[in-house]
């Protein structure tokens, strides 16, 4: 359904999670592309919303804070529908599927409101869109762009990106001279856990395992990446480790986060959001998958992926409830030969 106007005031709403939100950038690309005359907006949830920043093809960022219930969440939605309605927004793009999010654009007076059909919020929709009929056999990037297509929007090749600034980045490589890094090392980031759920995560004593060959054998530098749930997790992982181990778990903003991984030579990690954040920015991948599924959620072109197939995978489940084969098969030696393949087509400069 291609729109029968050109929109000036467009407004996309970003996924809510880290993985999907990375995901979601290259729509930006294209809807700016379409209509490159319109001032664009994304909108989307702080933290998260910071990684947005920079991006040359946005024209303003709307970033708000998530609420808990009663009170505080009726007034912030007040406060987020009032800011919808003073943008005067002729066109909204939900690649969110909430009912919430569609019924603040319908209350903030968005005219064209572009979304999936998900249940109970056709209404709220001008232009609802059906999901595609084979949407577990295509990335979800595909999805993402399969929604836009109904504007008139070619699907393109445009893929995820994150966009850092200079300073940025000198201040991880300080950062990380300051924690034990010596240039010239091997810089292995490894991330093990899934914000899911721990049916996406890896045994935590092959991390461990993997961690002490590469530091022993390589002469690697490893940086444990983690959200502050995941901290004790990694701070036991650490635990028996040389000094070459650096736990950043938990002491990072979203941005220190990206400029960190962007120094990395190479990302060991789960299906999770930094891995589709070291994707994003040009960082090898050895990604392990065992409950979810590589054609949907895969990395970028410069990745490694190791997944079992198992009778019962992907069952997109947040803990397995059987005997967690597909992540219990991935050894050690494995992951060393993924990472030794992954270092071989890795261009260094020392």
């Amino acid at each position: 359904m291609d729109l029968p106007f050109s929109p000036k005031n467009i407004i996309i709403r970003m996924p809510n999670w880290l993985g999907d939100l990375v995901m979601a950038t290259p729509i930006i690309q294209d809807v700016k592309n379409a209509f490159p005359n319109a001032r664009l907006t994304a909108m989307g949830l702080s933290p998260l919303c910071s990684l947005l920043q920079y991006n040359p093809h946005l024209d303003e960022l709307f970033c708000f804070h998530k609420k808990n219930g009663g009170f505080f969440r009726r007034a912030q939605e007040g406060d987020v529908i009032d800011k919808l309605a003073e943008g005067k927004y002729d066109l909204g793009i939900l690649l969110t599927h909430s009912f919430r999010s569609a019924w603040w654009f319908f209350m903030g007076g968005v005219k064209k409101r572009v979304g999936f059909s998900t249940f109970w919020r056709r209404p709220l929709l001008t232009h609802a869109v059906s999901f595609p009929e084979k949407i577990q056999e295509q990335h979800q990037i595909l999805t993402y762009k399969h929604l836009i297509a109904s504007l008139g929007i070619p699907i393109s090749k445009t893929e995820p990106y994150i966009v850092l600034q200079k300073e940025e980045i000198e201040r991880a490589r300080e950062i990380l001279l300051q924690a034990g890094y010596k240039k010239g090392m091997l810089v292995v980031g490894i991330n093990a856990g899934a914000a899911y759920g721990p049916a996406k995560q890896w045994l935590p004593e092959r991390f461990h395992e993997v961690a002490l060959r590469l530091i022993k054998k390589m002469g690697a530098c490893c940086i444990f990446f983690g959200d502050d749930l995941v901290a004790p997790l990694v701070k036991s992982m650490c635990e028996g480790l040389p000094k070459e181990a650096i736990n950043m778990a938990g002491k990072t903003k979203i941005r220190e986060l990206a400029s960190l991984i962007h120094e990395c030579d190479l990302f060991l990690t789960n299906d999770s959001g930094p891995m589709h954040l070291a994707s994003a920015l040009g960082v090898f991948v050895v990604a392990l998958f065992g409950s979810t599924s590589v054609c949907v959620t895969g990395p970028g072109k410069k990745s490694i992926v190791l997944h079992k197939s198992a009778p019962c995978s992907p069952c997109f489940l947040r803990v397995c409830n059987r005997d967690f084969r597909c992540m219990k098969e991935i050894q050690v030696d494995e992951v060393m030969g993924a990472i030794a393949e992954a270092l071989e087509r890795i261009p260094r400069s020392v």
